[in-house]
Order: structure tokens, then C-alpha cells, then sequence
């Protein structure tokens, strides 16, 4: 084999290694969101908080668990932190959408679907910045 074709098959080899921590830190973000919707769910059933925060709240969630499995990813991959973050960012938001989409009905792309497209690419970047240069 020759050295061309050697390094071929080892960049190969590392962008798929690269897409599949991303793809994990896409599922980290999708289950850290899940763990802390469930635990908002029980305060507002349980407390007076008032309904209004629901956006508010779930807007934040996202970024905050978009942002872990951004870290995580990119202190795995350990360059391009803030292209791999965003696209965490960018495959948990498309994932939600897709969900939402096919389970609730009258969903409906508007302002505040673009606020949350917005927020979950820049907390992807963020992250990745913060996992190639922190860990």
C-alpha cells in the first residue's frame, strides 16, 4: 500500500470517528434534555411557578445540554471546535424539530423556532470552543 493511499484510509478513518462523537454528543445533549425537562415538568406541576416561563425555560434547557455535549465531543476530537460544536447544535435541534413535527400536530416553523435554531448552533459553538481549548 502506498503512502497516499495509507493516508487516504487514515483521514477516512478519522472523519468517521470524528462524525460518530459528534452523533454522541448530539445524543448526550438529547438526554441531558430530556433528564432536565422531566425535572422542570415536576416543579411546574408541583409549584406555583406560572406557565408563562415554559419558552423561556425550555429555550434555555436546550442550550445548556447542547453545550455539555458540545464539550464533550470536542474534547474528544480536539480541533474544528466550533464547526463540530455547531453541528451538535445543529443535529439536536434538526432531531427535535423531526420529533415534533411527526408527533404534534399543528407544529409550525416560527419566530421562536428560529430563536432556538439560533440559540442551540451558537451553544454548539460555544461548547466546541470551550471542549478543543479547555480539556
Amino acid at each position: 500500500m502506498t503512502v497516499q493511499k495509507t493516508n487516504k484510509v487514515n483521514s477516512e478513518t478519522k472523519v468517521q470517528n470524528n462524525l460518530i462523537k459528534v452523533i454522541k454528543g448530539s445524543i448526550i445533549s438529547i438526554l441531558i434534555s430530556l433528564v432536565m425537562l422531566l425535572i422542570f415538568a415536576i416543579i411546574l406541576t408541583y409549584t406555583n411557578i406560572p406557565e408563562t416561563i415554559i419558552p423561556t425555560t425550555i429555550i434555555t434547557i436546550s442550550a445548556i445540554s447542547i453545550l455539555i455535549g458540545s464539550v464533550i465531543s470536542s474534547m474528544n476530537i480536539k480541533k474544528n471546535g466550533i464547526v463540530n460544536g455547531g453541528i451538535v447544535g445543529a443535529i439536536y435541534i434538526f432531531t427535535i424539530y423531526m420529533l415534533s413535527s411527526i408527533f404534534i400536530t399543528g407544529f409550525n416553523f416560527n419566530v421562536k423556532s428560529l430563536i432556538m435554531l439560533a440559540v442551540s448552533i451558537l451553544a454548539g459553538m460555544i461548547g466546541g470552543i470551550i471542549g478543543v481549548n479547555k480539556f
